[in-house]
């Protein structure tokens, strides 16, 4: 029976490429109106199709991680996640299917309600684990964000080198400005700033792990006397700074907590300050994040379309005076992190097991899927007090290695 009802959803569902289906009676079927992408699966435990039909994204994520669905390559289950983020907007998936979707839309914000307590807890499910783990796939300054291609031939260290570089030039800065690096992570961010253009950068984390690292290594290169690594809730932090920057923290925000983000920052910047903040994004309407992603990578995790966002800038009285979307960079920035990943997949297993290594995969592949195929984008968004705090144009990013000149009229 339920080998029947899956071969009717597929049949129904299937709106690209071409999907061959092994079931668990040996029993194959076909299904798709093209030949490209091409993706083949086995069912090989009857419980799959049940859990599918109550919650497939977690079913599948699971399936993957307990075996219960078989691919016979990498490229496999990247073809097949291809063929069900377009088919699950298709509108042919049935209406039980639908309406729990709506029903989880409607009901993110409580999935989303990150208080202090509840924020450090979730940080340290991602987070908390030995950052040996993230060198194995991330570069040395350890960005676990998206990285600017400004040439597609760039090494990832090339390319995270100039992902930073474009941030101290949207930051507009100069000697002796207070920073303050919201979302620290490993301190790479605020060591470069601080080490190339001779500002004090104070880091904020929720992470022991990261902060730790991040004070080691500010040790290391002899830049204790110009960062500041804290363990601390952005909401807490009582000074005032000339710049404020996020990267990659704001997606753990929470829309609930939007009004309280902003409104930190503008309390946080001076008058005459410069923030940014860079974050994945959608450019489809409001969604959700997938229940899968919830439990397993990012609790109260989510990834905004930039309408959920103005509004809350706009009602902290910060005034946005830029915004950039860049499209294929987290692409190929996820590319880079599978080929390190793949070649460390052997120490990965040794320093956890065969399902953790099954979930990172799942992970690291439906990430780049979702910005290939289901309208996720990065921004990057200059906010300030006074528009005239920065330059009326955009000559400034690209005049020169510094930014041009002038990068502070």
């Amino acid at each position: 029976m339920w080998e029947n009802s899956l071969d009717l959803l597929l049949r129904r569902a299937i709106v690209l490429g071409r999907l061959q289906v092994t079931f668990l009676s040996r029993r194959v079927e076909t299904y798709g109106p093209d030949l490209e992408p091409f993706a083949r699966v086995e069912i090989t435990d009857r419980r799959f199709i049940p859990r599918l039909f109550r919650n497939p994204q977690m079913a599948l994520g699971e399936g993957f991680m307990d075996g219960s669905l078989h691919f016979p390559s990498e490229a496999d289950i990247r073809h097949f996640l291809q063929i069900a983020a377009t088919s699950a907007n298709g509108g042919r998936m049935p209406w039980p299917m639908r309406l729990a979707h709506r029903i989880r839309v409607r009901g993110k914000g409580f999935m989303q309600w990150n208080t202090r307590k509840v924020s450090k807890f979730r940080v340290k499910h991602h987070y908390d684990i030995p950052d040996s783990f993230y060198g194995k796939f991330l570069e040395e300054d350890l960005q676990y964000t998206c990285a600017y291609y400004a040439a597609s031939s760039f090494t990832l260290e090339q390319a995270q080198s100039a992902k930073m570089a474009m941030i101290a030039k949207k930051l507009c800065l100069g000697p002796g400005l207070r920073v303050l690096d919201i979302g620290c992570g490993w301190g790479g961010l605020a060591l470069r700033l601080a080490r190339n253009h001779g500002v004090h950068v104070t880091g904020v984390t929720l992470s022991e792990v990261q902060c730790q690292a991040a004070i080691k290594r500010a040790k290391e290169l002899g830049l204790s006397d110009k960062v500041d690594f804290r363990l601390q809730d952005y909401r807490d932090i009582p000074d005032r700074f000339d710049r404020v920057v996020s990267v990659g923290m704001m997606e753990h925000v929470g829309q609930p907590q939007y009004p309280v983000y902003f409104q930190t920052i503008a309390r946080l910047l001076e008058p005459d300050g410069v923030g940014l903040v860079h974050f994945i994004g959608r450019s489809t309407p409001p969604g959700v994040l997938s229940p899968w992603f919830q439990k397993y990578i990012f609790p109260g995790g989510y990834c905004p379309a930039f309408s959920e966002v103005i509004p809350q800038v706009e009602k902290s009285g910060l005034v946005m005076t830029d915004l950039e979307v860049w499209r294929g960079h987290y692409e190929q920035t996820l590319r880079h992190w599978q080929d390190r990943f793949r070649q460390a997949e052997n120490d990965v297993r040794a320093m956890f097991d065969e399902r953790f290594v099954r979930m990172w995969w799942w992970y690291l592949i439906a990430a780049e899927v979702s910005f290939t195929h289901m309208g996720h984008v990065l921004f990057q968004m200059q906010i300030t007090h006074d528009p005239k705090t920065v330059p009326s144009t955009r000559d400034y990013l690209y005049a020169g290695q510094n930014g041009g000149t002038d990068a502070r009229r």
